[in-house]
């Protein structure tokens, strides 16, 4: 992770407000499944990449959260000031908006866990045959990657591709999606032909990615705002481990989630209570569904077809 987040108070929420306010160009506000945020910037590339990431809402409704993103010579790059609180996030000198995203869906994870019992999931959910699948793992593991080689397979539908709201509902866990488009890697379409061109030549942006619409090239029907999850695959690149795939029970999976900070490595808040209920939550998650680790240490094509050899979809198509 490139960036620290530092806790600050009201006060300090209060003197940057001031200071900020007469620099703000544009004021959107999103729809982060019923979480109202609000981002505030004057820079025009971040505003147009935020109205094609989300969903917007009435502006007449009162922000539950606010991300200011500005460039301040005061601070150093990719610095994140926090005030719990009010639930006002300061982003100075980012560069990449994959972060910026990120953090706007953490925020959001935070509010509706603290208030409605709803967590947030960084990892990609689809739905195959009405089954729901979640990929989680730490950064550069795969999930983007295989995530889009299972939407080779017509029957496989995509919930999201990195981030994720969830909660448990009777017996069941289920997922809702959380962005209108996608945040994709040029990469994408020379790993699965099938995807390339998603984005046109020349509007990747300095970190090779762009806001894509899936929904043109696998159809408008393959886009589920919801599925309930029955199996997850955590994913792991290690070359000294020679096993490239294991199921976990659910007590070695919560110990896994917690060792790797629930492979979220954009969390605003960490304390006892935050803990405890994070844990409740990923022990219902992990009792309810069938668990795997994958290694993905191979090629993408030999991790696809292991994980589609554990979720019964077939090899070709």
């Amino acid at each position: 992770m490139g960036y620290t987040i530092t806790l600050i108070s009201t006060d300090e929420r209060e003197r940057l407000m001031e200071e900020l306010l007469p620099r703000v160009r544009y004021e959107i506000k999103s729809d982060l499944y019923g979480c109202c945020i609000k981002m505030l910037t004057d820079d025009h590339a971040t505003k147009d990449t935020w109205g094609d990431n989300f969903y917007s809402i009435s502006q007449g409704i009162r922000s539950h959260g606010r991300l200011l993103v500005f460039k301040n010579d005061a601070y150093a790059p990719d610095t994140v000031l926090f005030d719990p609180l009010s639930r006002t996030a300061f982003l100075f000198n980012f560069t990449y908006y994959g972060w910026i995203k990120s953090l706007a869906l953490s925020l959001a994870g935070a509010i509706l866990e603290d208030h409605h019992g709803i967590f947030s999931v960084h990892g990609a959910c689809v739905d195959i045959g009405g089954k729901g699948l979640c990929i989680v793992g730490a950064p550069k593991a795969g999930k983007t990657t295989q995530t889009y080689g299972l939407l080779q397979n017509p029957h496989t539908r995509i919930v999201a591709d990195d981030w994720f709201f969830s909660r448990d509902y009777g017996l069941d866990i289920l997922a809702y999606s959380s962005e209108k488009n996608f945040y994709i890697g040029d990469d994408l379409g020379k790993i699965w032909k099938e995807f390339g061109g998603l984005v046109p030549d020349g509007q990747f942006d300095h970190n090779g990615r762009a806001i894509a619409d899936i929904r043109w090239m696998i159809g408008k029907g393959r886009i589920l705002p919801m599925t309930t999850l029955k199996t997850i695959i955590v994913l792991k690149r290690d070359p000294a481990d020679t096993t490239i795939s294991r199921t976990l029970d659910p007590g070695t999976g919560l110990k896994l989630f917690m060792e790797n900070d629930y492979f979220d490595p954009h969390i605003l808040v960490h304390n006892p209570f935050k803990t405890r209920i994070r844990n409740r939550y990923v022990s219902e998650l992990l009792n309810r569904t069938m668990v795997y680790q994958v290694n993905t240490t191979g090629t993408p094509q030999e991790t696809q077809m292991m994980i589609r050899s554990l979720v019964g979809i077939p090899q070709s198509g």
